[in-house]
């Protein structure tokens, strides 16, 4: 994992800088290019360390063509770097393979390559509405799903087990003594076609904490998962005095960054005044302030996984049924989570 250090040195930037940047400091303003050098290189520094630790296996085979379409624009994964990392380390493990990568734009419905040729499959990240779904598959039969999964009948796809990441991280603040556990993140969300829908990792947050007893509705704080969001509610909340829990699960790590940035607006931290878990884990989680406990997605392992399979279907002409992996996440645990005592 890259140090603050490392990526002084790598961007040129100061330590001072990156972590006001990774850290959302609302009182500083940053270029997007600034903000998406310090991002991908926290990135590609966390590949090439995990990298030392394994050999690249090269597959034999015909140079591949893939095109990768995304949910989201480059600006809106500035806002929430879990997508940006997973097209990243696709793109290097389709560089570590030997394939080639182009990119796909849409343009009134229909999906267009960056250069033009062939291409052997699609490998689509996030979700897709249906009229998405048929224009991409027009462009090929050998079309996965990398972090959602819309059609099991007909296409591959790589998602994350939901309910053992929320499992683990209420199980782990059980653990270390809290009973007054909040959720931070939407009431409601896109489902894996696009569509309006109740959030995941909310419901199953719920359902679970019903079950043990401890559920409070008053602790579910509902927010859009930004970080400029997640401490604009937290911040009114704290300054009216309202009651708050002991921890608190984020629905992703720009809310848990947005969390500590409204505890520290009122003179308060993370964890002495309130423990925090966020989901995702990305390289993100190990540079802030303070060091995230995080629900791992593997987003690592999960690109490489949708890489390989695609590349499996394309090698193999015989049509098999299709594939859905579902990726165990694991709790990473850091210094956002202290011992409650009563």
């Amino acid at each position: 994992m890259a140090t603050l250090k490392e990526l002084a040195e790598y961007t040129g930037f100061s330590i001072a800088t990156i972590s006001r940047v990774l850290n959302n400091d609302p009182t500083m303003s940053v270029s997007e290019s600034t903000r998406a050098t310090i991002l991908e290189a926290a990135g590609k520094l966390h590949y090439k360390s995990s990298a030392r630790q394994r050999r690249v296996r090269v597959m034999h085979s015909k140079q591949l063509r893939f095109a990768i379409a995304e949910m989201l624009s480059p600006a809106e994964q500035l806002a929430d770097p879990y997508y940006l990392y997973l097209k990243n380390y696709a793109v290097q493990r389709c560089q570590d393979l030997g394939f080639s990568v182009v990119h796909l734009q849409e343009h009134m419905g229909a999906y267009e390559q960056d250069t033009a040729g062939r291409i052997d499959g699609v490998l689509a990240i996030g979700i897709f509405s249906e009229d998405q779904i048929k224009a991409l598959s027009r462009l090929s039969d050998n079309l996965l799903f990398l972090d959602s999964s819309p059609d099991e009948l007909r296409f591959d796809s790589v998602v994350l087990n939901f309910q053992l990441g929320v499992e683990q991280a209420i199980d782990y603040l059980l653990a270390h003594g809290h009973r007054e556990i909040g959720f931070l993140g939407p009431c409601r969300k896109l489902d894996q076609k696009k569509r309006p829908a109740l959030e995941v990792r909310r419901e199953i947050f719920i359902r679970y904490l019903e079950e043990k007893g401890l559920f409070q509705a008053e602790y579910l704080f509902d927010a859009p998962m930004t970080a400029a969001d997640a401490r604009a509610l937290l911040s009114e909340r704290l300054t009216q005095g309202a009651p708050m829990p002991t921890a608190i699960l984020a629905a992703n790590e720009e809310a848990a960054i947005g969390a500590a940035g409204a505890l520290r607006g009122q003179g308060m931290s993370i964890p002495d005044d309130l423990s925090i878990i966020s989901f995702n884990d990305t390289p993100l989680s190990a540079l802030t302030d303070p060091p995230l406990t995080s629900v791992s997605t593997h987003v690592e392992a999960m690109s490489a996984t949708a890489v390989e399979l695609l590349a499996r279907r394309a090698a193999n002409s015989i049509k098999t049924l299709p594939l859905k992996i579902v990726v165990p996440p694991t709790l990473n645990a850091r210094e956002s989570v202290k011992e409650y005592k009563v």
